[in-house]
């Protein structure tokens, strides 16, 4: 039995799934009512749906939208996006959602971390850091849907952020978004070396060796994935495509 949690990805963006190429070109992927139900038949470890529309809008989440996909969903579900405040979290955990993601946040508002992990405990408190490669070389994090710059590495972010409480760092490369070309293995050494919480891979994956290298040579704990999961064939052809339990346990394994 395969032990490395294997995560959909899925971006919100008004009421619809999209994905994204490096936080660009989003592609409409479709009802996320149906989407999730899809992903419920597949048996997937968890879900974590992400809006990227809610801090560029400066919008918090919404509630009655989440409660639907909530309701769907029947499988350890978490959420990111416009999350500000400890009233918002206490919300989402009441609609159903085992984990929150804080991004832009977590950098604008750090304290909001602390308190966070102490009100509800730290392993439903995920700290998501997006990374863009610089222009001289180097890593740096980014906010806003990877519209702001923070002058932050990510590693020491990283460390921050577990002192403050985070359970756990999703770590997303802006490079790699979309493009199937296999995570930034530098990058995840770079974090999952410094910190003792889980690093969640994102950004990149296109086949399951990839998801492998994750682990085994960045250090991930788990993996996230999204045009992995989503797409099909060269063309990209929308079609919910999940490696079968054996699939993954062959990959892991051998």
């Amino acid at each position: 039995m395969i032990k490395t949690r294997v995560i959909p990805c899925l971006l919100l963006k008004g009421s619809g799934f999209y994905k994204t190429i490096k936080f660009k070109k989003p592609t409409y992927l479709g009802d996320p009512i149906n989407i999730l139900r899809i992903f419920n038949e597949k048996e997937v470890d968890e879900i974590m749906i992400l809006d990227i529309g809610a801090t560029p809008s400066n919008k918090g989440p919404n509630m009655a939208f989440l409660n639907d996909l909530a309701s769907e969903c029947f499988m350890p579900l978490g959420y990111g996006g416009g999350v500000t405040t400890i009233d918002q979290m206490r919300m989402l955990f009441q609609l159903g959602f085992e984990k929150v993601t804080l991004n832009t946040a977590a950098v604008e508002k750090p304290e909001l971390v602390s308190e966070a992990a102490k009100r509800f405990g730290s392993q439903s408190i995920v700290v998501s850091i997006d990374v863009k490669n610089g222009m001289l070389g180097g890593y740096e994090v980014m906010t806003r849907c990877g519209a702001g710059k923070t002058g932050r590495n990510p590693a020491d972010f990283a460390r921050e952020m577990e002192q403050r409480g985070a359970g756990e760092i999703l770590l997303n490369s802006i490079d790699r978004d979309g493009t199937m070309h296999g995570y930034d293995l530098a990058l995840l050494k770079m974090v999952s070396s410094v910190v003792s919480v889980p690093v969640v891979a994102c950004g990149g994956a296109g086949s399951v060796a990839h998801l492998r290298e994750a682990v085994e040579q960045g250090g991930a704990s788990a993996v996230a994935a999204g045009s992995f999961f989503v797409f099909q064939g060269k063309h990209r052809a929308v079609l919910i495509n999940v490696p079968s339990p054996a699939e993954l346990e062959a990959a892991f394994s051998s």
